[in-house]
């Protein structure tokens, strides 16, 4: 470093946005040695990082764009995230059923040998095709459907991915602040200073930092608008995704996708046990705030595309949830949403060699720790001298199980006689560290007041403790996904107890 006010800034490094690739910034920087700061205005993957098709996938469809680089680390990264947190990244098989509307199967076929080959598949099979009917891969499907394709991906709880990626930040050393709005700033002597709000009372401060990652995701052009910074031929498309859950379509645990008569794509996918969750759409839109809800014309949409495929049909009434979430995406300058990059592209600005501020655009999930590993790489001239990389290798918490069934069958044994639906959340959620929310006890009274869904007074204190929660949303929708299986006077019992243990 050649600024001694760039070695006394209160940090090495302030990351600015609290989704998954902020989240995966701060922890790698944070295990290399680097004093780190995050901020997010909201809660931690409030926005894209919690509303996606909650899928670790190479994207299959990416191969008709020949984004070859893209797919074959997406398809590295899905081994990574298998090994790092297996309670919250599984496996699962994929039916591509085939109609004479579609491309030819040979065609198919080519494609799904490139997937299985381009990235380093170790623990998940390879594709084949399959004739129907078929006693597994044809279920819930139209029995006019003669054939189909099976691969293989991952599914993944995505708000739970980026809180416990925090949590990993904290614990290596990284201070990590909800609720705490990045309000602008301004380099001066070598260093930047940066105006930081609490959203909750609207109490202001100042830190300083020797450079800035701007991980805002939608919000990354406005982070921008708050710093000086050089004019940058970058920019964000915003682009909605919405999806809708309705009583499984089938009872097996594979997933379909299915190809509509516009060539997009629809993920059904099992999800939560009793659902299926169908997705997504790409609705172009001006604001995050417009890719808050669906609309009627998508849920119409998705349910038409899936009926193409499905025995039973579905409807409107069978919907019992839905949410929309909003994709930035680089902005490449094509015209067609599905067909914009998901790949990501950083942007270095600095002044005279000094206080960089480093803009992320694009990216998705399944490459989050390898996109933080190109910023620290970027970086590198600006900091302190970093430890080596190290991520690649390690767990996420509660993802130190070498066997995850087996260390399920062990937690079954060690509370038993406890509800089978509560422990079966708990260990998903938390995985290895399921004793340290359950604890040493020997009845499930002593966990306190079961709300519904397995969710103990015991467990939101934990959330609320370890993982930065406080709104009854936090808990219902992200920590966990509770809200899906209680009723309205279940999820209001929730808020109600979250708002009587706050101090007066």
């Amino acid at each position: 470093m050649s600024s001694q006010s760039a070695r006394s800034a209160d940090y090495d490094l302030l990351v600015i946005g609290g989704g998954v690739n902020g989240a995966g910034v701060a922890r790698d920087a944070a295990g290399r040695g680097l004093r780190v700061l995050e901020v997010e205005m909201a809660d931690l993957a409030s926005a894209t990082s919690g509303w996606s098709s909650k899928l670790i996938h190479g994207g299959l469809r990416y191969l008709e764009y020949y984004e070859f680089r893209l797919v074959r680390e997406a398809l590295e990264e899905r081994e990574v995230l298998l090994n790092a947190a297996p309670h919250i990244v599984r496996p699962m098989r994929f039916v591509l059923p085939h109609d004479r509307t579609m491309r030819p199967v040979w065609m198919i076929r080519m494609g799904l040998w490139m997937y299985d080959h381009l990235g380093k598949r170790v623990s998940l099979p390879g594709s084949h095709t399959v004739g129907f009917p078929h006693v597994e891969y044809s279920a819930g499907l139209k029995p006019e459907i003669r054939s189909g394709i099976v691969y293989s991906d991952c599914r993944v709880d995505d708000a739970r991915l980026t809180v416990l990626t925090a949590m990993s930040a904290r614990d290596k050393g990284a201070t990590v602040l909800t609720r705490t709005k990045f309000v602008g700033g301004r380099r001066e002597n070598g260093v930047w200073q940066a105006e930081l709000e609490n959203v909750r009372d609207g109490s202001r401060r100042t830190v300083t930092a020797t450079a800035v990652v701007n991980a805002g995701g939608p919000w990354v052009s406005s982070v921008l608008q708050g710093v000086p910074h050089k004019p940058t031929g970058a920019k964000v498309r915003l682009v909605k995704g919405s999806h809708i859950v309705v009583p499984k379509v089938h009872s097996l645990g594979h997933a379909c996708l299915l190809q509509n008569t516009d060539k997009r794509v629809v993920f059904v996918i099992p999800f939560e046990g009793k659902y299926s969750l169908i997705g997504t759409t790409d609705v172009p839109v001006d604001t995050p705030e417009e890719a808050v809800d669906i609309t009627d014309q998508e849920t119409d949409y998705l349910i038409e595309a899936a009926n193409r495929f499905l025995a039973k049909p579905i409807s409107r009434a069978d919907v019992v949830w839905t949410f929309a979430g909003v994709r930035p995406l680089y902005d490449d300058g094509k015209s067609d949403p599905s067909s914009i990059t998901r790949d990501y592209v950083l942007e270095l600005d600095d002044e005279d060699g000094l206080a960089p501020v480093l803009s992320l655009f694009g990216g998705k999930i399944t490459t989050y720790r390898c996109l933080a590993e190109s910023v620290l790489d970027k970086l590198a001239p600006y900091l302190p001298p970093m430890g080596p990389k190290w991520t690649k290798e390690a767990s996420l918490p509660g993802g130190d199980v070498p066997n995850y069934n087996a260390f399920r069958d062990e937690m079954f044994e060690r509370y038993k006689g406890f509800p089978r639906d509560l422990l079966d959340g708990v260990v998903r959620r938390h995985g290895g560290r399921t004793p340290l929310v359950l604890g040493d006890i020997a009845r499930p009274e002593q966990l306190g007041r079961n709300f519904g869904a397995g969710l103990t007074e015991r467990e939101i204190e934990c959330l609320v403790a370890d993982e930065w929660a406080e709104t009854a949303d936090d808990i219902l929708w992200r920590r966990t996904k509770c809200g899906l299986h209680m009723d309205a006077a279940q999820r209001q019992a929730v808020a109600d107890y979250l708002a009587s243990r706050k101090p007066a």
